[in-house]
């Protein structure tokens, strides 16, 4: 029997135990054995002259002062004393532990572990060890930490897990190919399971995570690859049909030149479109690359083969400006387009459901209102989503089944950064246009303080006499609508008097979208210079006149929301500015400032932001559909992922060519599985 079919009661614990393992998620043998420790606590000895600072250190030392201790109010304390450690005295540190003065001696021996200050020669207690007997104990080793219940005992669970090695750790089978295993000097699954639970130093638990890091990525890639062969294999797609020619014609009637980068993914997904199989492409670029036209050729070519296209995006406003885009590139070929929104007219709606239905309308635009059940396609043949991160995975889904297996391209503005593309969407092709239209400017950044308000007003003020416009954002977060609503509302009336008779616009989430598009028209015929507004404008929004983006609040927004706010200004052919005013409290929200002020680069930002964040609160947990690692971290093992995502496609091609399925193979029925589990759900 598997490990992972034989359950944990098999090592005799009592039903009690089984409940509180099962509250941590281990049923099985397996869920034990590969219930990884989060960290381990490092009790060896450590070497000062080559300890780094914060590192955590153990030391053992006499001590050679009496300890001085001080309060701090009634209950805060702070005990220090000197402690000679081989040929250097270094100070040692204990915060509210003011009952330990008594029992520290002069000339005694003691072991403490704790943060070192390299500065200050100075360790920062949390763990101590007065007693040889405690030192006997723990002084040398490296434990494991998990995450446990309440009512369940590290020792407990440290003991249970050695106890399942005993009895079936001859029973772990090598799931990785023999290939891979070589090719990297991996350990031996069983050994490497074993080091990760009791490593004897730091050596042994390195080996042991790289193998099992690149075991669990390169079989998540595995399941990504199998599920797309059958996916494609199920669905057979559209095979468009198009003269080159004609394409390359309306390439090169357009005002501009595309970059390298366009003509490349331009060329990915016109391969795609040609191909019998279902496409299920995600096209990322920065804001400002040009995705839009990418988007319009990739349409032509639809309509070129006989098929209507959809374009699906999350507002109105950005409705309007995409059919306005793909009308001035599109229109001269014959090209019929419908917008189709929530908030159109009775008669409107009546109209464009007619055109889609009869297919009289070439191209449809529209928000969540395609989706809905009176939509009726004559012959729908791709379907473009734009910054598909705003839909949920049932509304895509709910789009593509309108038509019979239509190509599917998913557009964003939003860059993620290569890791959890190819892990988040590693069941789609990736095309990324990383390069900047030709005449694109970098806009430049500045963070200062609230107290300096009054000077940007005075810029502002100055920049749009010259003739130019500027944005004004306020945050609006759910939880504080009313004062942050108050907020905007107060700087709407603070610029209204300080730039007269420059005229100042307002714009929030609370009005209809019939004086949101009013507002808008307004600041695009320049009659609004100053268009005071909450994040409304974060996408969709290209007035090229605007050379100025005041972010009030600015830590109160994520890394990625600042970068799609500064891309709205910067559109035109003037230099444009980007003020950031903000006080942050802490340094995470320090930093989000010094890295918007020192790139402009959506990637690099997108990065940087992983980093700080992590990957789960990058994309959101819930939204993401981020697969729970035990063991691999996104934001560190960027190298494995990828050499795990190359070797897993030459893998499960190498499989479906020569169809090794005869004789069991674990990976494979691991695979096999995973694909059902995928069916039902």
């Amino acid at each position: 029997m598997n490990l992972d079919q034989l359950p944990v009661e098999t090592l005799g614990i009592t039903e009690e135990k089984r409940e509180e393992l099962a509250r941590l998620g281990i049923i099985s043998i397996e869920d034990l054995l590969t219930y990884f420790p989060f960290r381990y606590d490092d009790f060896r000895l450590s070497d000062l002259a080559r300890a780094e600072n914060d590192e955590r250190v153990t030391i053992q030392g006499v001590v050679v002062r009496q300890p001085s201790l001080r309060w701090y109010g009634k209950k805060k304390s702070r005990l220090a004393v000197k402690v000679q450690v081989e040929d250097q005295v270094i100070q040692v540190i204990w915060f509210n532990q003011f009952y330990l003065k008594k029992k520290i001696r002069l000339g005694e021996t003691i072991a403490v572990s704790g943060r070192w200050n390299e500065k200050r020669k100075e360790v920062t207690v949390d763990r101590t060890f007065l007693t040889e007997m405690d030192r006997q104990k723990y002084l040398g080793r490296f434990e494991p930490i998990y995450s446990i219940t309440r009512t369940l005992k590290m020792k407990w669970l440290r003991q249970l897990i050695h106890n399942a090695f005993v009895k079936y750790g001859a029973q772990i089978q090598e799931i990785l190919p023999e290939t891979y295993v070589k090719r990297y000097r991996l350990l031996p699954r069983a050994q490497a399971m074993y080091y990760l639970h009791f490593p004897k130093g730091k050596k042994e638990y390195h080996q042991a995570r790289r193998r099992m890091v690149y075991e669990e990525l390169f079989i998540y890639e595995c399941k990504l690859m199998w599920l797309k062969k059958k996916h494609q294999h199920a669905h057979e797609g559209i095979r468009h049909s198009f003269a080159a020619s004609k394409i390359e014609a309306l390439i090169s009637n357009l005002p501009f030149s595309l970059t390298d980068a366009q003509q490349r993914v331009i060329q990915e997904i016109l391969h795609d479109l040609k191909a019998p199989v279902q496409m299920n492409r995600l096209l990322q670029g920065d804001v400002g690359s040009g995705k839009t036209v990418v988007a319009a050729v990739a349409l032509y070519a639809n309509f070129l083969s006989g098929y209507q296209g959809a374009l699906m995006v999350p507002t109105e406003i950005l409705a309007d400006q995409h059919a306005k885009s793909l009308e001035s590139l599109l229109s001269a070929y014959g090209i019929r387009l419908v917008v189709l929104t929530g908030s159109m007219k009775s008669k409107a709606r009546r109209e464009a459901l007619s055109q889609i239905e009869s297919g009289e309308a070439d191209i449809v635009v529209g928000t969540h209102a395609l989706i809905q059940e009176p939509v009726t396609f004559h012959r729908l043949g791709l379907i473009i989503t734009d910054e598909q991160h705003r839909f949920g995975v049932k509304q895509r889904a709910a789009l593509r089944e309108k038509g019979l297996h239509p190509d599917v391209l998913c557009m964003t503005a939003t860059p993620i950064p290569r890791t959890l593309a190819i892990t988040v969407f590693g069941e789609m092709d990736i095309s990324t246009i990383d390069e900047l239209p030709e005449g694109r400017q970098s806009v430049h950044t500045y963070w200062t303080k609230k107290d300096l308000w009054p000077r940007v007003i005075d810029y502002l003020r100055k920049e749009c006499e010259k003739g130019f416009q500027a944005y004004v954002i306020c945050p609006l977060i759910e939880e504080s609508e009313k004062i942050d609503l108050q907020n905007a509302v107060e700087i709407y009336e603070q610029l209204t008097t300080a730039c007269a008779p420059l005229r100042v616009g307002l714009l929030h989430g609370k009005m209809s979208a019939e004086e949101k598009e009013e507002v808008m028209k307004l600041f695009t015929q320049n009659t609004i210079q100053i268009l005071v507004s909450t994040t409304v404008v974060e996408v969709g929004v290209n007035v090229p006149n605007a050379t100025m983006m005041v972010i009030y609040d600015a830590d109160r927004f994520g890394l990625a929301q600042l970068h799609q706010l500064r891309g709205r200004v910067g559109r035109g052919v003037h230099q444009s500015t980007c003020v950031l005013i903000a006080n942050p409290k802490s340094e995470i929200g320090i930093e989000r400032m010094r890295i918007m002020v020192e790139s402009n680069d959506g990637f690099e930002i997108s990065r940087r932001d992983l980093q700080l964040r992590g990957p789960g609160d990058f994309l959101g947990i819930k939204q993401s559909g981020l697969p729970d690692f035990k063991i691999a971290d996104l934001s560190s093992d960027v190298k494995i992922l990828e050499i795990a995502r190359l070797d897993a496609m030459e893998w499960v091609n190498q499989i479906e060519a020569t169809r090794l399925t005869e004789k069991y193979n674990p990976l494979i029925a691991l695979l096999e599985e995973s694909t059902m589990v995928h069916s039902l759900d």
